[in-house]
């Protein structure tokens, strides 16, 4: 069901693009500023509103709890639940993004996580929750890779950290909104609220996006078709100047097992071990632990998405003009992904320690938040080594392996509470474990990213 690109540049006489100057050179499609940041202004917001629905359960936590009557296993359970297909979604939906386009795909998602708001609605109980946070992950899997891979479509190679950066900043700003007005509607108006909120909100952007939300002219696949001019814009092989070479494609096998595919995968995946225990028990552990009231938790979970925002928005443009300066990829987007995790890891070990409520939060904020740049800058290394044609497949593999801490992170965590003999030596060994597995991934990611190198085995240019 794929989709032809309507915003596509028409190519001149010459099959070039007009303004593009030289006969038979390789046609690069022209920059539409406006269109481009009205789709990065639509995926900021995709991106709030699949972190916002991500964050109900466990903004909700404490008062699910409570009236359910369910353990902290039973709860850590239900939380990993949103992760049994949310890789497998990713993944399958990556290699479907090369036939399907990304207006299709990101409006049905966006339609899912309405539908997935309402089993909790009609029955509130265990299996329902499972339910919906099943099919929520399912259909939340891909977004990030596909919102990302459709970002890409309207902004050249050398434009796009800023982009990315507000791409991945929606997840910040998911979480300093999401927190403050989902714990108020869960205050005031019991938790049922928030779901109803969320799932109105994601009919509602479907419908806007459906409208505005055309493939741009740098996606190969859908500036053309195989042998589209945003193949060419993106990744070509080595060949004579001034000469179109044809799209590259080159085995999966390659693609994925090179050093810094790998290594963004690793990355990827200590960030989102913290994430995932961000999601899923941070607001608990604010409101058990540190004896705060829900404003106050909320409060602090905004303060924490703040500081990732910062980082967001800020880290990457200093990427793009150290790249824009001659600055290798490896150490101006590879090199900050092995600090920021390990970084976080120690700021993980040191918690079980301190005393301190002043501390405690900066430790908290680092720990939670200063993972964050990770997550647009694994793509960018991933991107350097893929051909344009290939991306959204690679990216969904990426996404796929980088996520799967979601699956073990929340139920682990859940038995460790249960097992421990008191709440907070649970917590200590929750955030131990978190720590050693943050810190080898920190280490894995600093010694394999290297995208000068292996986009020079693999040939993309």
């Amino acid at each position: 069901m794929a989709e032809p690109s309507s915003s596509a540049p028409p190519l001149d006489a010459a099959g070039g693009v007009p303004g593009v100057e030289g006969k038979g050179a390789p046609a690069r499609p022209a920059f539409d500023r406006r269109h481009a940041w009205l789709i990065a202004a639509m995926i900021v917001a995709f991106m709030l509103i699949n972190y916002a629905d991500k964050s109900v359960l466990g903004l909700a936590a404490v008062p699910i709890m409570d009236e359910l009557g369910i353990s902290n296993s039973t709860y850590g359970m239900i939380s990993s639940s949103f992760s049994l297909l949310f890789s497998l979604s990713g993944l399958l939906v990556g290699f479907a993004s090369a036939r399907i386009s990304s207006r299709v795909l990101l409006f049905t998602m966006a339609v899912l996580w309405a539908v997935a708001q309402v089993p909790v609605l009609v029955v509130a109980s265990v299996p329902a929750l499972v339910a919906g946070r099943v099919l929520l992950g399912a259909a939340e899997g891909p977004a990030a890779s596909m919102s990302m891979h459709a970002l890409y479509k309207w902004f050249p190679a050398d434009r796009r950290g800023l982009p990315s950066a507000l791409q991945i900043s929606g997840a910040a700003l998911g979480m300093l909104v999401a927190a403050p007005v989902v714990t108020w509607l869960i205050t005031d108006f019991g938790w049922r609220s928030a779901f109803v909120v969320l799932a109105v909100t994601s009919v509602v952007w479907s419908v806007i996006w459906w409208w505005v939300g055309h493939d741009g002219p740098y996606g190969g696949e859908s500036a053309g078709g195989a042998g589209g001019h945003g193949a060419a814009a993106d990744a070509s092989p080595a060949g004579a100047p001034g000469v179109s070479a044809p799209p590259v494609r080159l085995p999966y096998r390659r693609l994925l097992l090179n050093g810094t595919v790998l290594g963004s995968v690793v990355a990827a995946f200590g960030a989102s071990w913290a994430l995932a225990l961000s999601h899923a028990w941070l607001p608990a552990y604010l409101r058990t632990e540190l004896g705060m009231a829900p404003g106050g938790a909320a409060t602090v979970i905004s303060a924490i998405s703040a500081f990732s925002l910062v980082l967001l928005l800020s880290v990457p443009v200093l990427v793009d003009t150290l790249r824009r300066r001659g600055r290798s990829a490896r150490w101006s987007t590879g090199a900050p992904q092995g600090v920021a995790v390990g970084v976080a890891a120690l700021a993980m070990a040191t918690l079980p320690f301190v005393d301190g409520r002043g501390a405690h939060l900066v430790l908290l904020a680092v720990a939670f938040g200063g993972h964050a740049i990770v997550f647009p800058l694994h793509y960018m290394t991933a991107s350097a080594v893929v051909p344009a044609l290939q991306r959204g497949a690679v990216f969904g593999v990426v996404a796929a392996a980088g996520t799967l801490p979601g699956l073990v992170s929340p139920y682990l965590t859940g038995r460790l509470l249960d097992s421990a003999t008191t709440r907070s030596e649970g917590y200590a060994h929750a955030y131990l474990l978190s720590a050693a597995v943050m810190l080898v991934c920190a280490v894995v990611a600093l010694v394999t990213i290297r995208p000068e190198r292996d986009a020079r085995r693999l040939g993309v240019g």
